[in-house]
């Protein structure tokens, strides 16, 4: 990242419903590809919550940081997907996770690189827009609840570990940004234990594992 460039998302792909396990019966449960109807992408807002402080003995009021808000997801889908509009309510697992993949273009060096965001959550909102003769009626959909979320990109084509920008796990604490343990402290002396669990397999995750 030492380099003046501009990196520039060109292109997305949204699976829903990967856990890259397999669903009860042994059938497999590879999500829903969403490349040739999808219209629009927001990933989470990472956003601290303030309190103002005005301090009885200070002229000047400051702002302290209590938490980081809730996180949400939306995205917009053409047409109708009958298998999406289902997940929502849903509480099986192998409906809670989204992979979102997007191709950023290197605008100096004119290379293609990857980000991936995972998000854990549920599909709390399926919002059904007005149909009109002549235009393309979509679905706004929303991820809510979200207890995970992890977003790296590929800094370089050939292959090197992915660069980390956020680690979220709820249930463990666990919290990174840009690679940094910003939660190592707190879960040091409040004693948490644990690790990032995979929500379809229960197995313990890599920070990146994305693929």
């Amino acid at each position: 990242m030492a380099n003046a460039t501009i990196y520039v998302m060109e292109s997305a792909n949204l699976i829903c419903g990967d856990t890259r396990s397999t669903v009860p019966g042994g059938m497999s449960a590879p999500g829903i590809s969403t490349h040739l109807v999808l219209q629009e992408l927001k990933l989470p807002a990472m956003e601290e919550n303030y309190v103002d402080h005005a301090p009885g003995g200070a002229p000047i009021a400051i702002e302290i940081p209590t938490h980081q808000n809730k996180l949400e997801a939306t995205f917009n889908l053409a047409g109708w997907d009958p298998s999406l509009m289902s997940y929502i309510g849903q509480n099986d697992p192998y409906y809670q996770r989204f992979t979102a993949y997007g191709l950023i273009r290197d605008r100096r060096t004119s290379r293609a690189l990857s980000a991936t965001a995972v998000i854990e959550g549920r599909l709390g909102r399926v919002n059904p827009t007005a149909f009109s003769k002549g235009n393309l009626m979509a679905h706004e959909y929303s991820i809510k609840s979200i207890v995970h979320y992890q977003l790296t990109m590929q800094l370089t084509p050939n292959g090197q570990r992915p660069f980390e920008i956020y680690f979220w796990d709820f249930f463990t604490s666990v919290r990174r940004v840009g690679g940094k343990d910003l939660n190592e402290d707190m879960i040091r002396i409040l004693r948490i234990p644990g690790n990032a669990v995979d929500i379809g397999t229960g197995s313990p995750i890599s920070p990146i594992d994305i693929a």
